[in-house]
């Protein structure tokens, strides 16, 4: 009997350690479930963005402004969205009117705001950049102007395709040289100064002015072996174990990364709203909120897991998987057109903007493989770990970061089983030893 309760007594942390392991299997099941699923919804709505072309994510073409012919005082035009629209501003005290492509009127902004002339085919055909599209029955050039109120502010913003390539392929003297910037053309917008009524009275000619130029993207494949091997080698901090100095310390160092992570996507989204744009604090929020939601939560969820995981706080290894693998697909992902194209959505220069979407997918993704790696390692039988109550590792990291870190609970706790299990064994050795002869 007694034989049989000395090899029955082990079992219970043996039990204990099954329990916690399938909770850290459990856990690292949902982060990778998580991932799939945030994965599938980028891959679903990056190709949705892509063709909504309001802000591309990059383009080979370079639009700019030179100036309005003559100039008119208060009225100011810009390129914006890399191109992809322009924006008219007038704080004069007559309106303009912004010309479509038959020379009716388009667009009028003035001291009473800014309007769309819903006659227009104009106001229809540059919904988007692709432009197309069945015109609605009342769309007709030669139809007195029906003006509809689209801001009480003096500005306006539009998509030209007198500014833009909308051709398949490049023009003839990019395929012949594509390696040299070309200037594509020169365009020109018309405009006509209003009478404040919106009637159709006659003034002198004015144009927007600009040039469309070629520019030779750059090499994406040094971009990519750099995020590849940055993202490996952080990553590979998840393989340091877990209740070690160098564990610890890996552990802080993800947490200061994801958190540099977070904040290189806030630069680079805030960048976008800038060059959409917005104005002031104010104006650059409201972008924020209506359109670029996703990566700024996920920017702002990638500071509090790094702060989170540099605390040592209990399940920090979850909390870095997921917060990576959220901030690599939704800041990350959606931004590498940036390794491919020379002319980018925003006001930093370009290099700039490529070497923060490089921090933003090797934060995001070397932390998400460091986390899933420290589970698996805690779920491992036999690490050590989830044996007594529902977060040990997690409760020894958070004990060492307070007394010594890398050194204290996670060691001790290590070595109070070993020392517990040799004299498990050396109980059972004796029991089934032959008796001495005497």
């Amino acid at each position: 009997m007694t034989h049989a309760d000395t090899r029955r007594g082990p079992a219970r942390p043996t039990a204990r350690r099954s329990r916690g392991t399938a909770g850290w299997r459990g856990l690292a099941r949902t982060v990778l479930v998580l991932a799939g699923v945030l994965a599938g919804t980028v891959a679903g709505a990056v190709p949705a963005g892509a063709h909504g072309a309001d802000a591309p994510a990059g383009t080979d073409y370079r639009t700019e402004v030179t100036g309005v012919f003559p100039a008119r005082p208060g009225v100011t035009v810009r390129a914006i969205e890399a191109g992809a629209r322009l924006e008219l501003t007038n704080h004069g005290d007559r309106p303009v009117e912004v010309m479509g492509y038959s020379g009716e009127p388009y667009l009028r902004v003035g001291p009473d705001g800014a309007f769309e002339n819903v006659r227009s085919p104009a106001t229809y055909l540059n919904r988007t950049i692709a432009g197309g599209g069945v015109l609605p029955p009342e769309a007709d050039p030669a139809a007195q102007p029906q003006w509809r109120l689209v801001d009480r502010a003096p500005t306006v913003r539009w998509h030209d395709r007198r500014t833009l390539w909308r051709e398949a392929g490049p023009p003839p003297e990019v395929r012949a040289a594509p390696d040299r910037e070309h200037r594509v053309r020169d365009w020109a917008v018309p405009l006509r100064d209003g009478d404040g009524a919106g009637g159709p009275a006659a003034t002198e000619p004015v144009e927007i002015r600009g040039t469309l130029d070629w520019v030779p993207p750059p090499d994406p494949y040094p971009w990519w072996v750099g995020v590849t091997l940055g993202l490996l080698a952080v990553g590979g901090l998840g393989l340091l174990p877990a209740g070690t100095r160098a564990g610890a310390r890996a552990l802080a160092g993800l947490g200061g990364l994801l958190a540099a992570g977070g904040l290189a996507a806030g630069v680079v989204i805030v960048g976008r709203e800038l060059d959409a744009g917005a104005g002031g604090v104010g104006g650059v929020l409201v972008g924020l909120l209506s359109g670029q939601v996703w990566p700024l939560l996920t920017g702002l969820g990638a500071l509090a897991a790094g702060g989170y995981a540099l605390a040592r706080r209990p399940a920090a290894d979850f909390v870095l998987a997921l917060a990576g693998t959220c901030l690599a697909l939704f800041a990350g992902v959606g931004n590498v057109a940036a390794f491919a194209r020379s002319v980018l959505p925003s006001p930093w220069p370009t290099q700039s903007v490529r070497v923060l979407t490089a921090v933003v997918l090797v934060a995001g993704a070397g932390a998400a493989a460091a986390g899933i790696f420290r589970l698996r390692a805690a779920a491992r039988p036999g690490s050590g770990d989830g044996d007594a109550g529902p977060d040990p590792d997690d409760d020894a990291d958070d004990r060492a970061g307070r007394d010594d870190p890398g050194a204290g609970a996670g060691r001790s706790v290590s070595a109070g089983r070993r020392a517990v299990g040799a004299a498990w064994a050396a109980v059972g050795s004796q029991h089934d030893r032959p008796p001495l002869p005497r």
